[in-house]
C-alpha cells in the first residue's frame, strides 16, 4: 500500500514515536514503488535498499528498544525494503530479527540474509542451524560466508544446502579494501550468487575491477559500510546539500550517499544499518526517484571533497 502525504502525516501523528516529518520522507511519488534490480543467477528482482543489523539490532531483549526496532521494520516494509542482513557476529541481532518479524503480518515478505562465521564443517553446520532457529526460518533466503572465514569448507555445505532447498542463495562477504582481490579470485572460481563488500562515495576501491568481476560472473552485489561507519555524517555536519541535489530527488545527506552507491548499476542492494524508524524511512527514500548518471556521480564526489 502507498500513502499520500496527508495519510503519512496522520499515521505519524498517531504513532506516538515523535518522528520528525520533513521533506526527506516525501521524496517519492504516491504511486511510485521502490526500484528493483535483478539477481543474475535466478532473474528474481530485489528492492535496492535493505536493512543492516550490525550493532543496531543487538537489543538483548530490551523492551523499549524492541518496540522501536519493530517500528523500524514496519517502516522498511511499508516503503518497499525487503532484505534484512544479519550475522551470528552481531550479538543478539538474529534473535531480535526473528522475534520481531515473526510478530508481523509481513514476516514472509522480507528477504532474510545471514552468515556463517566459524571454522570447521560441523561447527559451521551447527552455527547455521542456530541462525535458522534464532531468525525463525525453515528456509533462509541467503547464507553468506562472513569475512571469508574457512570459506573452502563452508562452500561445500552451502552448495549442498542450496541443492536440498534449505537455502535459496549463497555468497561471501568482507568489509575491507584489502580483501577485494581475494574476493575477485573466489568469484571467478566459485561463481557465488551474491557477494557483499564495502563501497561508498569516498571509498571506491571496488570500482577498479571488483564490480566488473561481479558483472562478468553473474554475481549479485550487496554493499555494506555505505556511511563509512558514520564518518561521512561527521564530514557534512552543519553543511547544506547543494541545490542541484534536487535534480536527483535527493532530500537528505543519507540519500545523497546512498544514491551515489545505487547509481552504480552493478549494485543490487545496499544495506544501511539503523535502529530508528525515521532513519529507515529516509534510507528507503533513496530507492525512489532519479539516480545520477556518470557525470552526476563525479559531481557529487567532487562536492563532498570540497567541503
Amino acid at each position: 500500500m502507498r500513502y499520500s502525504r496527508r495519510e503519512i502525516l496522520q499515521l505519524y501523528g498517531l504513532s506516538g514515536l515523535g518522528l520528525a516529518v520533513g521533506p526527506s520522507l516525501f521524496s517519492f511519488m504516491q504511486n511510485e514503488t521502490m526500484r528493483e534490480r535483478t539477481i543474475a543467477s535466478s532473474r528474481e528482482t530485489l528492492p535496492i535498499v535493505g536493512l543492516g543489523t550490525w550493532q543496531t539490532f543487538d537489543a538483548k531483549g530490551d523492551a523499549a528498544q524492541l518496540a522501536t526496532l519493530k517500528q523500524t521494520l514496519i517502516e522498511t516494509h511499508k516503503l518497499g525494503g525487503s532484505m534484512i542482513d544479519s550475522s551470528p557476529m552481531y550479538g543478539s541481532s538474529e534473535t531480535t530479527v526473528g522475534q520481531l518479524t515473526s510478530a508481523l503480518p509481513s514476516q514472509n515478505d522480507f528477504f532474510y540474509a545471514t552468515k556463517v562465521w566459524t571454522s570447521g564443517k560441523q561447527a559451521g553446520i551447527d552455527q547455521m542451524n542456530s541462525s535458522f532457529r534464532k531468525m525463525r526460518r525453515t528456509k533462509m533466503d541467503l547464507m553468506q560466508i562472513h569475512n571469508l572465514v574457512d570459506w573452502e569448507t563452508h562452500v561445500k555445505t552451502l552448495r549442498d544446502w542450496q541443492a536440498e532447498g534449505k537455502i535459496r542463495y549463497w555468497g561471501f562477504t568482507h568489509y575491507m579494501d584489502s580483501a577485494h582481490g581475494t574476493l575477485e579470485k573466489i568469484i571467478r572460481q566459485e561463481k557465488p550468487d551474491f557477494v557483499q563488500f564495502n563501497y561508498s562515495i569516498r571509498s571506491r576501491n571496488a570500482e577498479k575491477s571488483l564490480f566488473n568481476t561481479c558483472q562478468k560472473n553473474g554475481t549479485a552485489v550487496i554493499i555494506n559500510q555505505p556511511y563509512e561507519s558514520g564518518t561521512l555524517f561527521q564530514k557534512i555536519k552543519g553543511k547544506s546539500l547543494p541545490e542541484w541535489a534536487s535534480e536527483y530527488d535527493i532530500n537528505s545527506w543519507g540519500q545523497y550517499f546512498l544514491k551515489f552507491i545505487l547509481s552504480n548499476e552493478t549494485v543490487t542492494c545496499v544495506i544501511p544499518g539503523t535502529s530508528k524508524p525515521k532513519h529507515a524511512i529516509d534510507n528507503m527514500g533513496a530507492g525512489y526517484g532519479k539516480l545520477p548518471d556518470t557525470k552526476g556521480r563525479e559531481k557529487m564526489a567532487a562536492y563532498l571533497r570540497a567541503l
